[in-house]
């Protein structure tokens, strides 16, 4: 049997403007997993999840039409990376085989509600891996990241993939997009193969050193929200002067960042931390998306009150927030202020694959 795993992500910063081709965000992988195991089946092959066979079927209506929202479930992903990774396998000279696939996740709890830690793009990995080792593919880490991003893109239609580079590679991460549209061109235009092994424009994937003394703290709201359906709110204002002005700010605002990763500079971090915040609160002006909700504004208020710097993390409208604090800080009043609040504070590390070690 093969088993292969792959980390969540969360998003430090550059939220929403990295959907754009050239706009950079800190992503970091942290230790919850989905796992996926393969093995070869005779005749007839299937695919198993305890954790999402009994989940909800979202819907929405288009034009007085109920339409059933593909992209929070699960399996339409690992249908996807199926379909991507045996069409290259193919091309590769491989011949296709019968298999049973079981996934399990770590990225849900016990009552399948989401942390927002990036289930569908672990998934949408893990099934990619398992696959490369079912038919020794040798997939570089690229290349796993090129067929797991057209099959997340085949089943979301938007996002960054910011997430797919974080399970693919962990660690912490300084990430820009591709440019989707010549990537979509390329992939009606030619083989698979070639595509994977093109350059795509745009596609930045850099690991960043943490600081010393930086310490990550996350905290989770118990409000799970559809990032898929966020974004697409966003983009609705995405043709407005005040919207290109928040792309150049985010942009400017993550640079600073990434160069305070490289300086080993945890103030300017959180300073950034902090401008990123205001920029997503005057998006919400903008679009009149609710980004950081009231549990997100109490969360991230508390953790600045005991010196963190504090925003939401990835499209908000629930979910996580994080905090970047002072390692030699105590962080015992700032755990307990956010239990009162009826805010969970999540026990998750940065996951590293090279060293395949966790990060306190």
């Amino acid at each position: 049997m093969i088993e292969v795993s792959a980390p969540g992500k969360l998003y430090i910063a550059g939220e929403y403007a990295v959907v754009e081709p050239g706009h950079p965000a800190i992503i970091v992988a942290i230790d919850q997993f989905i796992s996926v195991s393969i093995e070869p089946a005779k005749k007839i092959g299937s695919i198993q999840s305890a954790q999402y066979s009994d989940l909800p079927i979202r819907w929405t209506r288009r034009k007085n039409e109920l339409v059933l929202d593909i992209r929070d479930n699960p399996f339409h992903y690992i249908l996807a990376a199926i379909h991507f990774t045996e069409k290259f396998a193919q091309e590769k000279g491989k011949k296709l085989a019968f298999f049973d696939l079981k996934v399990t996740s770590e990225l849900d709890n016990s009552n399948g509600r989401k942390y927002g830690l990036g289930s569908s793009g672990a998934v949408t990995v893990a099934t990619v891996k398992a696959l490369n080792v079912f038919y020794d593919l040798q997939l570089s880490q690229l290349e796993l990241f090129k067929l797991a991003t057209l099959a997340h893109l085949n089943v979301q239609g938007n996002g960054s993939c910011g997430d797919i580079a974080a399970s693919c590679y962990g660690g912490w991460l300084a990430f820009s997009t591709f440019d989707h549209d010549w990537v979509l061109k390329r992939l009606e235009a030619e083989k698979l193969t070639t595509l994977i092994e093109s350059t795509w424009p745009n596609l930045q994937i850099e690991p960043l050193q943490v600081p010393e003394d930086l310490r990550l703290l996350i905290g989770w709201t118990g409000s799970p929200a559809s990032t898929s359906d966020l974004v697409d709110q966003v983009h609705q204002s995405r043709y407005d002067n005040s919207y290109e002005n928040f792309l150049t700010d985010s942009k400017n605002c993550v640079d600073q960042m990434i160069l305070g990763f490289k300086q080993n500079n945890v103030p300017l971090i959180q300073k950034m931390i902090r401008r990123n915040r205001q920029l997503l609160n005057q998006l919400t002006s903008l679009s009149n998306v609710s980004i950081e909700t009231e549990e997100l504004k109490r969360l991230n208020d508390l953790a600045e009150k005991y010196g963190g710097a504090a925003k939401s993390s990835g499209a908000g409208g629930g979910d996580c927030g994080i905090v970047i604090i002072d390692k030699r800080a105590g962080i015992l009043p700032l755990m307990s202020s956010w239990e009162k609040a009826s805010i969970t504070p999540l026990p998750l590390h940065v996951f590293h694959f090279r060293e395949d070690t966790h990060e306190s």
